[in-house]
């Protein structure tokens, strides 16, 4: 969703992507072996903050795409789904392409659905674990130029990080696939990428929810994080409905700076026509440091980051085991 400061900023801004290639591996998830770590599976505010503070760390460099930090944030990441015994939804935890003459990846962990039929009908719960790097000139501030990502998006990736680890113990009747995409920063490369591949292969994705610098809490708004493209399903009303409590509502700002086409969910609802939509906590006047050497990682609120975690849990449960698609696009008129 970054894009759309850069939007406000630069209107006349057009990203000039190259077109990333396919890794056409097939799912064999039954062959790649997974670890079996005895640990607690609740979220936790120590287990939110290790993830923040290792992605966000002067380590990483930014985890800017191509960069030996990225890749490190994607071993790490790995490790995680790992123990959290998720296994691979392709032959290996990374969806592989190329932008601009480098390699990245997406990371997509699978945890499968009980119900027999419910099963074929996956949730994807994403989030960017790319940054934008080291920076240069007026952007380096007081000798430091590694613009961290704490908020943007090292808050998103540690939230999926620990929905894995806390459904890894929980029954679904859905398949619940969990994503972090790289090159999102390179002009959404990344979920365009794996989108394109999943619906070529007839993939039965049921919604997307992408989560999107969640690292501070809204301010005075009655909801615990608006969702871009409000208007375009029944997922806020639904969702609510399933955790019995206002977690989703609508931000006015989103629908003028057309939010919805500035993240990772976009791609899904273009490729797929599926419900497809971000939640955030960036209100544009709750944090000043978008893309700033200081996203730092002790400026997260990590305890609103468990209370929002809490509050979403119920209304994935609610998606993953309802008896039918309750959450559906709406209309076009």
């Amino acid at each position: 969703m970054k894009k759309y400061l850069l939007y406000l900023a630069l209107p006349a801004l057009i990203y000039s992507c190259g077109e990333a290639k396919s890794n056409e591996n097939k799912r064999e998830v039954s062959e790649v072996e997974t670890e079996t770590v005895n640990e607690s599976t609740e979220i936790t505010e120590a287990s939110i903050k290790e993830s923040l503070d290792y992605l966000a760390s002067d380590e990483l460099k930014g985890r800017k795409f191509g960069t030996p930090g990225i890749e490190k944030a994607a071993d790490y990441i790995q490790k995680k789904f790992k123990k959290s015994n998720l296994k691979p939804y392709f032959t290996t935890f990374q969806d592989s392409f190329s932008h601009k003459g480098k390699d990245g990846y997406n990371m997509v962990g699978f945890k499968e659905g009980s119900d027999p039929k419910l099963k074929n009908e996956i949730i994807v719960l994403g989030a960017h674990y790319d940054h934008i790097g080291v920076l240069k000139g007026e952007q380096v501030v007081n000798g430091d130029s590694i613009a961290n990502g704490a908020n943007d998006n090292a808050a998103g990736t540690a939230s999926i990080l620990e929905l894995a680890k806390y459904f890894s113990a929980k029954e679904t009747k859905r398949s619940l696939l969990f994503v972090l995409f790289s090159a999102e920063e390179e002009g959404l490369i990344g979920s365009k990428h794996l989108a394109q591949k999943l619906a070529k292969e007839n993939a039965p994705i049921y919604l997307m929810l992408n989560f999107e610098m969640i690292g501070v809490p809204l301010e005075n708004q009655t909801y615990s994080a608006y969702v871009t493209g409000f208007e375009e399903s029944n997922l806020a009303e639904k969702f609510n409905q399933y955790a019995e409590k206002e977690v989703f509502g609508f931000f006015e700002k989103a629908k003028e700076f057309q939010l919805f086409k500035r993240s990772d969910n976009y791609a899904f609802y273009q490729e797929m026509n599926i419900p497809a939509q971000t939640l955030c906590t960036f209100d544009f006047s709750n944090y000043p440091y978008y893309h700033h050497v200081d996203d730092e990682s002790e400026l997260m609120n990590v305890s609103h980051m468990k209370t929002l975690l809490e509050d979403i849990i119920p209304g994935i449960e609610g998606m993953a085991n309802s008896a039918e698609k309750e959450i559906q696009l709406n209309d076009k008129q």
